[in-house]
């Protein structure tokens, strides 16, 4: 294996009954890379996950966890990692310092030393000043950034994140994904799922696109983006009642499908139809339909996962 490489998957299969979850999907992960996972649901993220950490035999191919093999060597494989999940697996009654001390001795550390770590995992994720009080007082963040501390009690070198941030606000999953940052800084190799896309734009070096259990396209955000090819024009309607109307508009002139989220209307362009855009807004502007904001700018990761796996089914 490329010493660089701290994760291999090479061609795994697996089948449930009459039911290809996985085909002959192959990906490498590079030391020190944070790589997203992304695919709809049932796409065949949870089973490869399953399988690369020990918890589902594949029916053929080989995944190697720095250099490991999870069949021939599951015990060594287990050592390689740590996964944290949307669920977090804390004791209700104890203390955020005694959680982790606890996670600490079950990881083979002394008390002196599960201590030491627990108050520096405490430090890390903003916690020190809760670190006394039961997680009764603690908010879902302070939970889920409890779990992600625990999860490195054993300083893994390789996390597996699935769907760390769900259900969390906007602010608390911005400090989630700090401290994801700041673990890949100390040299952790992160693979992450995450149903929210501009959270793997923002994250991830390279993201790898399932469908159906197959791997339809992996690169960089900006590699995958450009695969769409284009722009995304953006209107954003000041009346909600006035989206129908806009929305036939921007339809008629452009012959593309426009969607509409609240009052934000998108269509994507290519060169030719660029020139049109000048006719949309004069003609917004005769119906006395005001708008709020209006961009032309590069496809987002929203469009790559629309384009590449709707009508799939």
């Amino acid at each position: 294996m490329n010493n660089d490489n701290v994760i291999k998957v090479t061609k795994i299969q697996k089948q449930f009954g009459s039911k290809a979850a996985v085909k002959d999907v192959s990906f490498d992960i590079k030391k020190g890379e944070i790589f997203g996972l992304l695919g709809p649901n049932g796409a065949g993220k949870t089973t490869l996950i399953r399988m690369m950490t020990t918890l589902l035999r594949q029916d053929a191919g080989e995944i190697l966890l720095n250099g490991y093999n999870t069949l021939t060597q599951s015990r060594l494989t287990r050592q390689q990692f740590s996964v944290t999940g949307q669920t977090a697996a804390i004791d209700q009654d104890l203390t955020a310092r005694e959680n982790l001390i606890i996670f600490g001795k079950l990881n083979g550390l002394t008390r002196a030393d599960a201590r030491n770590r627990a108050s520096e995992l405490l430090a890390d994720f903003d916690l020190i000043n809760s670190a006394d009080q039961t997680l009764a007082t603690f908010s879902g963040g302070m939970r889920r950034r409890l779990d992600l501390a625990i999860s490195l009690i054993g300083k893994p070198s390789i996390l597996f994140l699935d769907e760390p941030t769900t259900g969390l606000d906007p602010r608390t999953r911005t400090q989630m994904w700090r401290a994801i940052q700041k673990l890949v800084a100390k040299g952790s190799t992160v693979l992450l799922t995450t149903q929210y896309l501009e959270e793997a734009d923002y994250l991830a070096d390279r993201i790898a696109l399932i469908d159906h259990g197959q791997m339809i396209t992996m690169g960089t955000p900006s590699e995958l983006k450009k695969q769409v090819g284009g722009m995304q024009l953006r209107i954003e309607v000041t009346d909600l009642q006035s989206v129908p109307q806009a929305q036939t508009i921007v339809h008629d002139a452009l012959s593309l499908p426009v969607s509409t989220n609240d009052q934000t209307l998108t269509v994507l362009i290519d060169s030719t139809k660029m020139q049109l855009v000048a006719k949309i807004l004069n003609q917004l502007h005769d119906m006395k339909i005001s708008i709020n904001n209006f961009a032309i700018e590069a496809p987002s990761l929203d469009d790559v996962f629309l384009k590449m796996t709707v009508g799939k089914n």
